[in-house]
């Protein structure tokens, strides 16, 4: 691990000066990659995780491939949910759906503590496989409680998150309980990560950006607080990210990342400004301009550097994961092209 920290990537979630600006990429690990495809074939992403050679292979593919400065554990974030028993699977097609949706007080304890060498060995078997193979580092993660908490409210993916907001507003005792037991899960299941090897540790709280800044102070912010204050000690840098945050940026920023993602309808000077200079920046290119040609791509990706302005404490990233429809060929021509107009 000693060994990675003066990598370009972890400099800039220092906010230290780097050779290059790093690049990395959401849901890069699989989605659009043949190899991807050939080696998974038809079963269920939770039956690729559960395999570590298979989930180590898929997580090095895009590193070999595109040459990103960092790789990101296969994995998803409802992996601890399955791993305490709730009942959650993730259908092609439609992402996670679970079988009982939680509805009150009595499924408190079905979300019981995460004990990571025995719910989750497999998952610290791919970190040990990865540290050991990797020249880059290795990025952990969970989703957040809010984002978690929706999924297992709603039962499966919502454009609304009515029934989330409900018990939210309408049932804050309840509420509360929930998104402190998810923050203590997401909290083992990241510190598990680290202590098995990764270098970097990124939260996901996709939609947060359905709530207001009020509701997400008021309900969220001091759950994804109680994460990140206890990954303090570990001494890794924390990455925090959201879809349509522009609105939350800079309370985002006070939940505890070293880093803040800002997607794609935010420039990215502008969210660095909300967020705070103090902090680093991660982001922002549309998914979707990645199926332009190649000239409206180039002119999109050097946007973003030219908005950043040479600053340090920023990793070049999309604002979202990358669309399976993406020809690879260009996510790796991205990360030359930052790589190249960013050499120091």
């Amino acid at each position: 691990m000693s060994d990675l920290q003066d990598s370009p990537f972890l400099r800039a979630c220092r906010r230290e000066p780097v050779p290059h600006t790093p690049v990395w990429f959401m849901r890069q690990a699989g989605r659009s990659l043949p190899e991807y495809r050939e080696l998974r074939g038809t079963g269920s992403i939770l039956d690729a995780i559960h395999t570590p050679d298979l989930a180590t292979e898929i997580t090095l593919q895009p590193v070999r491939r595109h040459g990103v400065d960092a790789a990101v554990l296969f994995s998803d974030i409802v992996v601890p949910l399955q791993a305490v028993g709730f009942g959650v699977d993730v259908v092609p097609g439609t992402g996670p759906v679970v079988e009982e949706p939680f509805a009150g007080t009595a499924d408190l304890p079905r979300l019981r503590p995460l004990e990571a060498e025995a719910d989750i060995p497999y998952v610290l078997e791919t970190v040990r496989n990865l540290v050991t193979e990797l020249e880059v580092p290795l990025i952990g993660f969970a989703g957040a409680p809010f984002t978690v908490a929706s999924y297992l409210i709603e039962g499966r993916p919502s454009r609304t998150y009515a029934k989330t907001k409900a018990m939210m507003l309408g049932e804050p005792a309840l509420w509360g309980a929930l998104i402190d037991r998810l923050a203590d899960l997401a909290l083992a299941f990241i510190r598990a990560q680290v202590e098995a090897g990764a270098t970097a540790v990124q939260l996901f709280d996709s939609w947060a950006g359905a709530l207001t800044p009020e509701q997400y102070a008021a309900h969220v912010l001091p759950a994804s607080q109680k994460v990140f204050a206890g990954l303090a000690d570990l001494g890794v840098p924390r990455v925090h990210f959201g879809v349509g945050t522009g609105e939350l940026l800079g309370l985002f920023a006070e939940a505890g990342a070293d880093v803040v993602g800002v997607d794609w309808r935010v420039p990215i000077d502008a969210g660095w400004e909300r967020i705070g200079l103090d902090k680093g920046v991660q982001g922002n290119l549309d998914p979707a301009a990645c199926l332009a040609p190649w000239p409206a791509v180039e002119h999109e990706v050097l946007g973003v550097l030219d908005r950043i302005g040479g600053r340090p404490g920023h990793i070049f990233n999309l604002g979202h994961g990358v669309l399976p429809e993406t020809d690879p060929t260009v996510l790796t021509r991205i990360v030359e092209l930052v790589h190249e107009r960013t050499a120091s």
